[in-house]
């Protein structure tokens, strides 16, 4: 009993800082292929995607 409410507790506690890094990586990967979007533009014209 006392391992299951032992990994009730330790998951979590291990997942959420794990999403966190992963959020902040993906938020760069999308800025970087945004940024790429807008160089590769025709003509030069910046290029808003949303």
């Amino acid at each position: 009993m006392a391992m299951i409410i032992g990994l009730a507790l330790a998951i979590p506690l291990v997942l959420l800082p794990v999403a966190f890094i992963w959020y902040l990586n993906l938020g760069g990967v999308y800025a970087a292929l945004k940024e790429r979007r807008v160089k590769k533009a025709p003509g030069g014209a910046p290029v808003e995607y949303r």
